[in-house]
Parts: C-alpha cells; structure tokens; sequence
C-alpha cells in the first residue's frame, strides 16, 4: 500500500489488560471499520511501519478495544502506543449518494454562494445530530453545521463547498 493510499481510521491511546489489547481512540464513524479480517496497517508520522489483521473489537467507554493478530502481551501492544491505524483508501466502501468521507472534506475550500473565500476546511466536530466543519482562513474561524440547509454543494473535483451561512455565524 503506497503512503498517499492510507486513511487513518483511529489512533492508539493505551492498553487495556495483560493480553495486548489496544485502546483504540476511532476516527471512523462506524465500528465496523474495525470488523474482523480487515487489515490495519499501523504508522508513526505518516511513516508506515506494519500490517495487522483484526482478530476482534469492541466498544470501551469513549475507545475501542481492539486485538491484532500477532500481538498477544501488553509488552507487544506497548510499542505502538501513539501510532495511527490506517486502512487503504480502496478498501473503503463507496459512500452513499451524497455522503463523503471525512478525509474527502477536510481540504476543501468553503466559498459563499457569491462566491466569497471563507477558508479552508481544517478539521470535522463530530456532535450529536450532525458533525460541524472548522473553517479557517488565517485567524478568522468559522464554524459551518454540516447540513442540507448549510451546505448547499460539495464538489470534489473542484475542491470547494459552497455553503449558505445564517446569519450570526461569520463574525
């Protein structure tokens, strides 16, 4: 899998126990993500450096815990504390109509409808009813609700989200 393929999908925080559990903080809105079989390939600042499969996970409070094949003691599991787990990019399913995946939105340019620049998209504030993009252009920040009515276009080609902010979200 070349570097430029790889998605992070979670990061490991800890362990869990005496027998290599991982605790695993999810980037992935799904735990499905982390199924069993599906191949994990594991990196420490975008620098591959192996390739577990998942023998099991399961949600832990606000982590997940998860078992790599070939990691069965805590001093195994210790070593990759602080890396990042990362799927390839082509094993990710289509999204549906009209959905995109986070790495897909954290990039774009965010333009008015008349087409004024209101930053980039930095990061993604997943709430409870809809996630929230952080747009930033320079120290100007602006929080844009990532629904229908809010965000009128995406267009990955482009590499813009053309959004319509109420009023009272610019300052």
């Amino acid at each position: 899998m070349a570097g430029n393929a790889l998605i992070p999908v979670g990061k490991i925080v800890g362990t869990h126990g005496i027998k290599g559990y991982l605790k695993v903080l999810s980037f992935a809105e799904s735990v499905d993500t982390f199924a069993p079989g599906n191949a994990l390939v594991l990196s420490r600042q975008g620098e591959p450096l192996a390739t577990f499969r998942i023998a099991s996970a399961r949600p832990h409070k606000r982590v997940i815990l998860l078992v790599l094949e070939g990691i069965a003691s805590i001093e195994a599991a210790k070593q990759w504390i602080g890396c990042e787990l990362c799927v390839d990019k082509a094993s990710l399913p289509k999204p549906e109509e009209d959905s995109y995946y986070w790495y897909q939105i954290i990039g774009l340019q965010a333009l008015t409808l008349d087409d004024r620049r209101l930053g980039r998209v930095e990061a993604i504030i997943p709430t409870g009813s809809n996630d929230v993009y952080v747009v930033r252009d320079g120290k100007q920040e602006v929080l844009v609700p990532a629904i229908d009515s809010v965000v009128v276009d995406i267009d990955l080609k482009e590499n813009i989200m053309r959004v319509d902010l109420p009023e009272g979200l610019e300052d």
